[in-house]
């Protein structure tokens, strides 16, 4: 098992920076990718960014220069610095851990988000 907690989350004008945190605790070890989702108002959930266990990254093309997506595995803790946010980054930002094991037995893991509000 394996818990998320994310945090950081708050208002702030377009333009502003957000720092999202993503604390993991329990079976650290079986997590293989971590990434961000996030879930605007009315849409579908969708990927943000990912890192591997190696450090390999990948991001939207919509956030793609102006997000880093980084991990501390001495802290356990995945990040999202956000810059030049718009009001279309405004969502529910969940962390999302993927286990070794996924591909087996489709387990994988949630937080319960934390809310971003970038006002125009």
């Amino acid at each position: 098992q394996v818990q998320l907690v994310e945090s950081g989350g708050g208002l702030v004008q377009a333009g502003g920076s957000l720092r999202l945190s993503c604390a993991a605790s329990g079976s650290i070890d079986s997590i293989n990718t971590m990434d961000w989702y996030r879930q605007a108002p009315g849409k579908q959930r969708e990927l943000v960014a990912g890192i591997t266990s190696g450090g390999s990254t990948f991001y939207a093309v919509s956030v793609k220069g102006r997000f880093t997506i980084s991990r501390d595995n001495a802290k356990n803790t995945m990040y999202l610095q956000m810059n030049s946010l718009k009001p279309e980054d405004t969502a529910v930002y969940y962390c999302h851990a993927r286990p070794y094991n996924y591909y087996d037995d489709g387990i994988d893991y949630w937080g319960k988000g934390t809310l971003v509000t970038v006002s125009s």
